[in-house]
Parts: C-alpha cells; sequence; structure tokens
C-alpha cells in the first residue's frame, strides 16, 4: 500500500499563502491520480484540487478556484498544493489522497484509495 505524509501547514494571516506537500512511500507515484481535501470542525470532508496522473489536466472545488494551483512532481513522488489568496473560511485539516482505478470521479472522495494523516491549516483575520 502507498502511505501519505502531508505537511506545510500552520497559521498564516488572512490574503497569505501556504504550500502544502504531500510525499508518496514506493516508486508506483507517477500511477496514482491525487487529490486535495479538507475537513472544519463539524463540517463533512469536501473536494478541494486534484489532479490526474499525467499532472496535464486539473481539477478544484469552485470555492478555490483562481486562488489554490495543484501541481506534482513525479520524480519527487510529491503532490504539491499552492494556497494564495488565503480565507478564514479555508480554515481545515486538508488531506492529500490517491487513486489508481481504472474508472472513477475524480471530485467523488470515495474513489480515493490512500488517505495521509492531515495537515492543519488556520487562517486568521
Amino acid at each position: 500500500q502507498v502511505q501519505l505524509v502531508e505537511s506545510g501547514g500552520g497559521l498564516v494571516q488572512a490574503g497569505g499563502s501556504l504550500r502544502l506537500s504531500c510525499a508518496a512511500s514506493g516508486r508506483t507515484f507517477s500511477s496514482y491520480a491525487m487529490g486535495w481535501f479538507r475537513q472544519a470542525p463539524g463540517k463533512e470532508r469536501e473536494f478541494v484540487a486534484a489532479i490526474r496522473r499525467s499532472g496535464i489536466t486539473t481539477y478544484y472545488a469552485d470555492s478555490v478556484k483562481g486562488r489554490f494551483i495543484i501541481f506534482r512532481d513525479n520524480a519527487k513522488n510529491t503532490v504539491y498544493l499552492q494556497m494564495n489568496s488565503l480565507k478564514p473560511e479555508d480554515t481545515a485539516v486538508y488531506y492529500c489522497a490517491a487513486t489508481s482505478g481504472s474508472y472513477y470521479n475524480i471530485r467523488y472522495q470515495d474513489d480515493y484509495d490512500y488517505w495521509g494523516q492531515g495537515t492543519q491549516v488556520t487562517v486568521s483575520s
């Protein structure tokens, strides 16, 4: 199985930026589509962004489109989430996830097979 470890979370003021990283174990990272999800206290986990195996095609939730960028470096077995123009409503635990399925909806969390432990992002006003 693939192990995923997120890092880069922290406390930042509104309007600031953070870059989250998700490092994957193994040598088959390029076989997985990758996604970022987040969960705020008392709320359901929601889709944030995703990237196909090739790294060419990306997807974003409407709430982060134009502010966040997902990209990957398959040589480093790492996927990133660059978070710009952060807002207090972005406060949540952010999780990275991986799927190796041949047929899946990249926005559906149930279609992901592996999950990281999460990293806390707190945006103050």
